[in-house]
């Protein structure tokens, strides 16, 4: 039997009375003496911290006990508690292990705890994504621990706090990992013929080249080069265009998983609080000219009323342009939220877009239980069409506002002018934009001046609607006047509007650099782990898209996606669809081809970003996330992570969990 090879400490995080937590890296040596929150008074002083290890039983790629050409075997570990101290330790044990519990270990217990490693069943707890070793798994499954100082503690070996309560595996494995997506196969019967179908072209086209080089142009031999490289050529674009459709990737997921894992009430959270993480949306716009506020506020009015814990929603625009219309439709956009957002909770309207919503065909009252679902929807669209009114209204009202203001200006210079004798030939009334409030707007102005021009304007951030509590806040009969909120969540997630600073002389006109910005701007406000873009004229057409989206992020192996690109549907295109405009070749096909090679193309917008893949570091941890988002397995390099995963679902095109354009 081979003697155990002295073990290297293993630290842990700790609490100190202050309530801070301590982090002892596993892997970097502290020195105690000179860290001063672990030497103060107020944490304890450094005895708190002083021997304080733990003993790692072998897990099937964790063995730190064989040494030479034999192999440690369970019943020749130590104790798990030997040589370990836990403050306030009370358990019992033998004396010459000075109270610390436990005995000299049981071996038929040890025995069934490593049966794992012994069976060679390795393989069966990898991880199916990235082929790691699951010890989450491991321990579940062989209800094994790692030792004194991990959070759970055998319930055999005593008593455990002060109060003498013990804790269960239940305590920390309330919820069995359950699968949040899944991969579907495609039956043979579609893929059979079009891979056959693709091996007689390639046959062809190899009997057709090989005719080509056999029998050249004596007449014309540079042209027959040159026609032979090109044909060889786009012969090969081709093969390499084809080769990864022979096994495109379908891929499902489990919203009630999703729901059961991280929104149900349980011993570790009995309220039932989302754990979802939180999600910074980005959408970008840069002229009102050529891109309407109306459709704008359409689209923020889809994401503000998507079904996601609200308190983990933060929505930003960012307006390039600078311009006062993009501005006030925003903020309008947010007044008329207060009263559609509640109305599509209440009756689960889908779409959620009001202009799309409102121009579907059909029984708008299928699948409506509530009675007074008519009643509130034609109050809802008429108040939706005066929203438009006043929309479509504010370029005039900008206008006349402003024209107002510098009539009143000029009067003003013209008369302190008089009084001073100068010559009114001379005075020239600077053409300003006013807001509401009487002040000159920041951005840009209709006629361009220094500081106030598409190019060269102050930075602008506006906080439209502050963060929600985290609390429900349900409405209240008597709350409103015509519709009846009762029962019904009326938060709303926290909207801001941006303009980047541009000065002359920079290149600073691209949908790049507005999402840089937004990044730096809600890593203050929000900082949410995730990020979803999207383009000024898109919507979300259905309001669990973006859980269909976390449902890859926070599955197994997730933390190694680096992004997700959402298929985008089309509307207001011709039916036969004659010049290919859906694209559905391109998202259906070749995106699902290239998700197995794991390589599709982020095409711009509908698309879920893991922050930490930006960043390429990571970011700090919030409170709601906590618990599930760990990064113990990521690297500083970037490529580490997956570079897309492309989902798609079984249902028809119109009822994908999707965004659409208008």
């Amino acid at each position: 039997m081979s003697s155990p090879t002295k073990k290297p400490p293993i630290k842990f995080a700790r609490r100190t009375s202050s309530g801070r937590i301590v982090s002892l890296s596993r892997d970097d040596d502290i020195d105690l003496g000179s860290h001063a929150e672990l030497t103060s008074t107020s944490s304890g002083g450094a005895s708190d911290y002083v021997n304080y290890t733990v003993l790692m039983p072998p897990t099937p790629d964790n063995q730190p006990y064989a040494a030479g050409p034999t192999t440690s075997k369970p019943h020749d570990l130590p104790p798990p508690n030997a040589g370990a101290k836990r403050p306030g330790w009370r358990g019992g044990g033998r004396e010459e292990d000075g109270g610390g519990g436990g005995g000299g270990g049981d071996g038929a217990k040890l025995e069934r705890r490593m049966s794992v490693m012994k069976n060679n069943n390795k393989s069966l707890l990898l991880r199916s994504e990235t082929r790691d070793f699951d010890h989450n798994r491991w321990l579940f499954e062989t209800k094994g621990t790692y030792g004194i100082g991990n959070a759970f503690w055998p319930q055999d070996d005593g008593g455990y706090d002060h109060d003498g309560v013990g804790m269960s595996m239940s305590d920390f494995m309330d919820k069995p990992w359950k699968p949040l997506t899944r991969k579907v196969k495609i039956p043979p019967a579609i893929l059979s013929p079009y891979r056959l179908l693709v091996v007689l072209r390639l046959v062809f086209l190899l009997l057709f080249l090989s005719w080509r080089v056999r029998n050249p142009n004596e007449e014309a031999m540079w042209l027959w080069a040159l026609s032979i490289v090109c044909e060889i050529w786009f012969a090969f674009s081709w093969l390499l265009d084809q080769l990864p459709k022979l096994n495109p990737i379908n891929r499902a997921a489990d919203l009630l998983a999703l729901r059961d894992k991280f929104e149900t009430p349980s011993p570790a959270n009995p309220h039932g609080r989302s754990d979802l993480p939180g999600i910074d949306v980005f959408i970008s716009t840069a002229d009102p000219e050529k891109e309407p506020p109306l459709v704008t506020a359409n689209t923020i009015l889809s994401i503000l009323a998507t079904e996601y814990p609200v308190e983990k929603l933060s929505v930003y625009i960012s307006d390039d342009g600078g311009a006062l219309l993009t501005f006030e439709a925003m903020a309008e956009a947010a007044s008329f939220a207060e009263v559609w957002v509640p109305f599509c909770r209440k009756h689960n309207i889908e779409p959620r877009n009001p202009e799309s919503y409102f121009a579907v065909r059909g029984d708008p009252t299928k699948n409506k239980k509530r009675p007074d679902f008519v009643k509130d929807r034609r109050w809802i669209k008429r108040e939706y069409d005066e929203f438009k009114v006043r929309i479509n209204g504010l370029p005039d009202a900008i206008r006349r506002r402003s024209d107002a203001h510098n009539t009143h200006e000029e009067r003003q210079e013209r008369k302190l002018a008089k009084e001073k004798g100068q010559p009114l030939d001379t005075i020239k009334a600077t053409k300003a934009v006013w807001m509401a409030d009487g002040t000159h707007w920041p951005g840009t102005w209709a006629a361009p001046s220094p500081d106030h021009s598409k190019g060269d304007h102050a930075g602008i951030l506006q906080v439209m609607i502050k963060t929600p509590h985290h609390e429900h806040q349900y409405g209240a009969p008597g709350d409103h006047p015509y519709i009846d909120l009762t029962g019904v969540d009326v938060r709303l997630p926290m909207f801001v509007y941006v303009s980047r600073e541009k000065r002359p002389g920079y290149d600073h006109n691209k949908k790049a650099g507005a999402m840089n910005a937004l990044v730096r701007a809600s890593a203050i406000l929000s900082n949410g782990p995730f990020i979803l873009n999207f383009d000024c004229d898109h919507y979300i057409y259905n309001s669990l898209a973006i859980r269909e989206g976390m449902c890859y992020m926070m599955d197994r192996g997730g933390d190694r996606i680096c992004y997700i690109q959402f298929p985008q549907r089309f509307e207001g295109i011709d039916p036969s669809d004659r010049y290919a405009n859906h694209n559905t070749v391109f998202f259906d096909g070749n995106m699902r081809a290239l998700d197995g090679l794991q390589g599709p193309m982020y095409v711009g917008t509908g698309c879920l970003f893991r922050r930490f893949a930006l960043y390429g570091f990571n970011p700090p941890l919030q409170s709601f996330c906590r618990c599930y988002f760990s990064y113990k397995h990521c690297h500083t390099s970037q490529s580490y992570l997956r570079r897309l995963s492309i989902f798609s679902l079984q249902k028809p095109p119109e009822e994908k969990y999707s965004f659409k354009i208008d």
